[in-house]
C-alpha cells in the first residue's frame, strides 16, 4: 500500500562516530576559545585542532553561532537546576534574590563571548532562556513580605536589564568594572529599591 502522503520514517539512530565527532568538536571549541577567545577562532581552526574536515564540522555546526549555542545550553541548565534546588529552601525572598543576582552575573561573566556570538544582532533579553531570568527575579520580588509599594513590572525590569551581556560588557570593558564589583552594585541597588 503506497500512500504518497505517508512520508518515511527518516529518524535513523545517529552513527557512534557522529555522537564522538560532535564532542570532539564542542571540546575542541571550548579549549580553543579559552586559549584564544572567541572572536580569534576561527570554524577552520576548530575543524583542524579536532582533527576533523570542515565538512564535518559543517554538518555539526553551521556557523559560530551555532556552536555557542550548544556550549552556552549545558552551563545554563546547571544554572537553572541550582536555582530550582535554592529556591525550594526555606530563604528570605531578598536573599533569596541576592544569590540569583550573583548567579546570573557570573554566568554572564563566564560566558560573556560565548553570549556576545549568540545573540549576533539580537538582545538575549527576549530569548526563553533568559525570559526564565526576568519571570524569576518578578516571582520573588512578588514573595517580599510585606509588599513592595511599588511597580514590581518596572523594578524586575532594571534589575533584569543590569544581567543583559552587553550591558556588563560595557560596565567591564568601558569602566573597568570586575564581576565582584558588578555583584555588590546590584546587590546595593536590590537593598535600596526594597527599603
Amino acid at each position: 500500500m503506497d500512500n504518497p502522503l505517508i512520508l518515511p520514517d527518516d529518524s535513523r539512530p545517529t552513527r557512534s562516530d557522529a555522537v564522538k565527532n560532535h564532542a570532539l568538536l564542542l571540546e575542541t571549541a571550548q579549549r580553543l576559545f579559552a586559549e584564544q577567545g572567541l572572536e580569534a577562532v576561527s570554524m577552520s581552526a576548530i575543524a583542524e585542532a579536532a582533527g576533523v574536515g570542515k565538512g564535518t564540522l559543517y554538518r555539526h555546526f553551521k556557523n559560530k553561532s551555532d556552536l555557542a549555542h550548544e556550549l552556552l545550553d549545558q552551563d545554563m541548565r546547571d544554572l537553572q537546576m541550582r536555582a530550582l534546588r535554592r529556591l525550594q529552601g526555606h530563604h528570605a525572598p531578598l536573599d533569596d534574590l541576592a544569590w540569583f543576582l550573583e548567579q546570573v552575573v557570573r554566568f554572564v561573566d563566564r560566558n560573556e563571548g560565548l553570549l556576545c556570538v549568540a545573540a549576533g544582532d539580537l538582545s538575549l533579553l527576549d530569548t526563553p532562556a533568559h525570559l526564565w531570568w526576568r519571570q524569576t527575579i518578578r516571582g520573588l520580588l512578588n514573595r517580599v513580605q510585606p509588599p513592595l509599594a511599588t511597580d514590581l513590572d518596572y523594578m524586575t525590569d532594571m534589575l533584569y536589564v543590569m544581567t543583559d551581556v552587553r550591558t556588563l560588557r560595557f560596565q567591564k570593558r568601558a569602566l573597568s568594572y570586575d564581576a565582584n564589583r558588578i555583584i555588590d552594585g546590584l546587590k546595593m541597588t536590590l537593598e535600596l529599591l526594597t527599603s
